[in-house]
C-alpha cells in the first residue's frame, strides 16, 4: 500500500552556491537550521529592486524504514522555484525546470534502507532564457516554498512519474442534469520484474460516502510495462457541483487489487458539472446564468513570500468568500494543490494559467519549456471540478510584434486542447491589442487586462472600448482578466484624482468601472486586478518599493481598503454598512460628505448623537452631503435596520485648522511608473507638422524596435536619457510604441517632447 511522509523539518540551509555541497560527506553544520516551506527572499523580495537570485543549497538527513525494501520510494516537491536539482547520497536524481509544479524523483535504487541518507537539493531562482517566467511584475521568490514527501508504493503502483499528476484522470465525457457519463482514465506502472494480473475497481461515492456506482476490470501488466487503462461508470440524476450555491462533490475511491491484497489506493474528490460561454450573455454553468464576478490572486504574503503554509490560504479564501466572489483568476502560475481544493469545496469558477507571461525568450523558439508546464498544469489539477478555464498566456505581445509569438500561442491552445478537450481555453491580452487582432480568436474565449482610468486614459473610456469590441467581434466571448488602479492607505483626498495613489481614488476608480461592467451582460467574467497587494521587485511608487498596491487587502492581510466593501455591497448577501474614508481622520474642512456602502435599502446617519439624515436606494452607495464637523473629535454613526436586525458602522473624523500633511503621496512619486530622468528640448520657433511614412522610425514604432537601431537609439538616449533603458520597468514596456506610453505618462511626454523626439526620428531611415 501507498504510504505518504512529511519531509518539511530540520533541514540544513545555506544561502549561496556551496561547491561540493551534493556529496554524502559534506559537512553542512555551519549551515542554518530551517523548515519548508522556506524561501530565502521572504523579506528583500518586497523591499525594492535588488533581491537575492541565484543558486542556494537545502540538505536533509533521512532513513527509509527496512520494511519498505522491495518498494518504489518517490521524493516528491510540490513547489521550488525554479530550477531544482535533486541529489540523494550523491548521486543526481534529476532536474526539474520551473517553480510552481508539482514533480518527483525515483530514488529507489539509490536509498540505504535501516541507514542514514543524504537529501540535497540546490534551487536557483536566476533568470534563465528557456524557464518562464522570463519577466513579470511580482517578484520570482527563491526556494523550497511547498511541501516535499516521500511516497512509497508498491512496484504496481498508479503513475507517478506522470508529468507530477496522481495517474488517474476523472473525464467528464457527457454530462447533465439526468446524468453524468464518466471515464475514469488511469495509467498503471508495473516496475516489478514478472508479468502481474491485478483487479483494477473504481467506488464511485457521494458526499455521504454512499456507493452510487462502481466499474472494474481484470488488467494484465507485462513486467515493466506502463499503459493505460479505461473504466466507464455513469452516475444517474446526479447532484451538479453548482458553484458556491451548491458545490457538491463527489469522490472516486480507485484501487489495484492481487489476490486479496491491495496494492494502490487512490481517494480522488471530484464533482459533476457542465458549462458554456455565450458571446452575448456570458457564463453558464449547469445551464443557468452565473455571473462570474471574479478577483486575481497572488500567493505571496508580507514577510513569508511565497512560503505560505495552509493557514494563511484559508484565510486568502475567507476573505475571497466574503467579499462575495464568484470566480478566482489564480495568476500567474500553478497555485497549490490546496488551493485548489478550497476552491472545488467553496464552489469558486476558477482561471489557471502558466507563467507564459510578458516576454517570450528571445532563443529557445519552440517553446518547450512553455509545453512543459502548460502539461503539468493540466495533468496535476485535471479533476478539480472549480477549474474551467486553462490560461495559455498574459501580455505575451509586450515583448513586441514576433511570429514566434503567434505560433507558440495557438501551439499552446492546440496542446491545451489534447490535453483536455472537456475545458476552454483562455488568455489575457495587453491592453494595446487591436480589436481585429487574430490574437482574439486563437481561444476559446478572450480576456484583456485594460487599465483605463489608471495608468492611461479615464474610468469612462471602459464603456466605448468594451462595446466597440463587442460590435467588431459579437462571436467572441469576452472578458476583462485585468482592471485596477494603486491604493494606498496612508494617502487621503476629499476631491481624489487618478494617480494620487489615495485610498478614495481606490475606491471610487472601483465604483465608477463596476458601475459600467454591470450594464454588459455579454462580458462573461471580470477579474479585479489584485485581491491582494502583492510583492513586485521593479515597482517604486507613491513611496512604496517592491510592492504593487492594487489590492482590494493589505499585503499582510490585515486592512480591508474602501474598495472591498464597494465589492462586498454589490457581490455579497451579507447584510452590512461600512463608512467611508475612516483612515482619513483630519479634516480641515468644515462640512464633509460622508460615504457608505451597503447592501441594506436604508441608511440613517447620525453625528454626535444627532440624527442627521435617513437615505433609501438600490445603488450600493450612499452619500451624505455637507456633514457639518464640530471642532475636535466627530463621531459619525451609520446604521440600518433590515430583517429584524440592526447593522451599524462608526467613524471618528478630527476637525483640525491644516491639512494633515502625511494624507498626501510624495510628490516626486505622482504620475506613476515614469519617472522624471527626461530632458526637455530647447526648441526654436513653433512647432511643426511633420510627415510619417512607413519607411523612416518615430513614436509610432516601439521601444525594442527603436533600440535596435543605432541612430534611433542616440535620439532616444539624448531625449529620454541613457538611463530609461536599465530602468527594471523597461524589460515591461519595450513592445510598447511611444504613442502609448505617452497617452500612459501625458505629463512626461509632452507635445514638446514627442515633437522634438519626432523630428529627428523621421529623418532615419528603416533598415529593408
Amino acid at each position: 500500500m501507498r504510504r505518504c511522509m512529511e519531509m518539511n523539518d530540520a533541514w540544513r540551509f545555506i544561502r549561496q552556491n556551496e561547491e561540493q555541497a551534493e556529496s554524502e560527506l559534506y559537512n553542512d553544520e555551519h549551515w542554518n537550521m530551517v523548515n519548508i516551506p522556506h524561501t530565502w527572499n521572504a523579506i528583500d523580495g518586497a523591499n525594492g529592486y535588488e533581491y537575492y537570485q541565484g543558486a542556494c543549497w537545502y540538505r536533509k538527513a533521512f532513513t527509509v524504514e527496512p520494511s519498505y525494501e522491495g518498494s518504489k520510494v518517490f521524493i516528491e516537491f510540490n513547489g521550488s522555484n525554479s530550477i531544482t536539482d535533486v541529489y540523494v547520497n550523491g548521486q543526481h536524481m534529476g532536474q526539474h525546470r520551473g517553480g510552481y509544479s508539482t514533480f518527483r524523483f525515483d530514488m529507489t535504487d539509490v536509498v540505504k534502507h535501516g541507514a542514514e541518507n543524504v537529501l540535497a537539493v540546490k534551487v536557483d531562482n536566476t533568470v534563465v532564457d528557456d524557464v518562464y517566467p522570463q519577466k513579470a511584475d511580482f517578484t520570482f521568490y527563491g526556494g523550497i516554498y511547498r511541501d516535499v514527501k516521500m511516497v512509497v508504493t508498491d512496484p504496481v503502483h498508479f503513475d507517478l512519474m506522470d508529468y507530477g499528476s496522481n495517474g488517474v484522470y476523472i473525464v467528464q465525457e457527457e454530462v447533465s442534469k439526468e446524468k453524468a457519463q464518466l471515464n475514469i482514465r488511469s495509467r498503471l506502472v508495473n516496475d516489478s520484474h514478472e508479468e502481474k494480473k491485478v483487479r483494477l475497481w473504481a467506488d464511485i461515492l457521494d458526499a455521504d460516502n454512499r456507493i452510487v456506482t462502481y466499474a472494474s476490470k481484470e488488467v494484465i501488466l507485462a513486467a515493466g510495462e506502463t499503459k493505460t487503462e479505461e473504466l466507464p461508470c455513469v452516475i444517474d440524476n446526479p447532484t451538479l457541483w453548482q458553484g458556491r450555491k451548491n458545490p457538491y462533490m463527489y469522490s472516486a475511491n480507485i484501487s489495484m487489487t492481487s489476490f486479496n491484497d491491495t496494492i494502490d489506493e487512490l481517494s480522488i474528490p471530484f464533482g459533476a458539472r457542465y458549462f458554456h460561454v455565450d458571446p452575448e450573455k456570458g457564463f453558464f454553468l449547469n445551464g443557468e446564468h452565473l455571473p462570474l464576478h471574479g478577483v486575481s490572486r497572488h500567493q505571496d504574503r508580507k514577510d513569508m513570500g511565497w512560503a505560505i503554509t495552509e493557514q494563511e490560504q484559508v484565510e486568502d479564501m475567507a476573505y475571497i468568500q466574503e467579499i462575495g466572489a464568484s470566480s478566482i483568476r489564480l495568476a500567474h502560475y500553478q497555485h497549490s494543490q490546496y488551493f485548489y481544493d478550497l476552491c472545488d469545496k467553496e464552489g469558486m469558477v476558477v482561471w489557471a494559467e502558466i507563467p507564459f507571461i510578458s516576454v517570450m525568450s528571445q532563443n529557445e523558439l519552440e517553446g518547450i519549456n512553455a509545453k512543459q508546464q502548460m502539461v503539468e498544469l493540466i495533468r496535476q489539477n485535471y479533476n478539480h471540478p472549480s477549474i474551467v478555464f486553462w490560461g495559455i498566456q498574459n501580455e505575451i505581445q509586450i515583448g513586441g510584434e514576433r511570429p514566434e509569438v503567434r505560433r507558440l500561442v495557438r501551439e499552446l491552445h492546440e496542446l491545451t486542447k489534447k490535453e483536455d478537450p472537456t475545458r476552454l481555453t483562455t488568455m489575457a491580452n495587453v491592453l494595446f491589442v487591436n480589436e481585429e487582432d487574430e490574437y482574439n480568436r486563437m481561444t476559446d474565449v478572450i480576456g484583456y487586462n485594460k487599465y483605463y482610468g489608471w495608468y492611461h486614459g479615464k474610468t469612462e473610456d471602459f464603456a466605448p472600448w468594451l462595446d466597440k469590441f463587442h460590435s467588431i467581434n459579437p462571436d467572441v466571448p469576452l472578458c476583462i482578466s485585468e482592471y485596477g488602479a494603486e491604493g494606498i492607505v496612508q494617502y487621503h483626498s476629499t476631491d481624489p484624482k487618478v494617480k494620487d495613489y489615495t485610498e478614495e481614488y481606490h475606491a471610487l476608480f472601483h465604483e465608477k468601472v463596476w458601475k459600467t461592467f454591470e450594464e454588459r451582460p455579454f462580458l462573461w467574467a471580470t477579474y479585479v486586478w489584485n485581491m491582494f497587494d502583492f510583492g513586485a521587485n521593479i515597482r517604486d511608487e507613491g513611496g512604496v518599493k517592491g510592492r504593487n498596491n492594487k489590492g482590494l487587502v493589505s499585503y499582510d492581510r490585515k486592512i480591508k481598503k474602501d474598495a472591498f466593501y464597494m465589492y462586498k455591497a454589490h457581490w455579497s448577501e451579507e447584510k452590512f454598512v461600512h463608512i467611508t474614508s475612516k483612515r482619513h481622520i483630519d479634516r480641515a474642512e468644515g462640512s464633509i460628505h460622508v460615504k457608505v456602502y451597503t447592501n441594506c435599502n436604508q441608511v440613517t446617519l447620525y453625528v454626535n448623537g444627532n440624527e442627521f439624515q435617513s437615505k433609501t436606494n438600490d445603488d450600493k452607495v450612499f452619500v451624505f452631503e455637507n456633514v457639518s464637523l464640530a471642532e475636535g473629535m466627530n463621531e459619525i454613526r451609520a446604521v440600518a435596520n433590515e430583517d429584524n436586525a440592526q447593522y451599524v458602522d462608526i467613524a471618528k473624523f478630527n476637525k483640525v485648522n491644516e491639512p494633515n500633511p502625511s494624507y498626501e503621496a510624495p510628490v516626486e512619486e505622482k504620475g506613476g511608473e515614469v519617472t522624471n530622468w527626461f530632458q526637455m528640448p530647447d526648441l526654436d520657433g513653433e512647432i511643426e507638422e511633420l510627415q510619417f511614412t512607413d519607411d523612416v522610425y518615430s513614436s509610432r514604432c516601439t521601444f525594442k524596435e527603436l533600440f535596435e537601431n543605432k541612430d534611433a537609439e542616440a535620439v532616444l538616449n539624448k531625449y529620454l536619457g541613457e538611463g530609461f533603458r536599465a530602468q527594471p520597468t523597461y524589460g515591461m514596456t519595450q513592445g510598447f510604441k511611444i504613442d502609448m506610453l505617452a497617452e500612459m505618462a501625458p505629463e512626461h511626454f509632452t507635445e514638446k517632447l514627442l515633437y522634438a523626439l519626432n523630428r529627428e526620428l523621421t529623418k532615419i531611415k528603416k533598415n529593408k
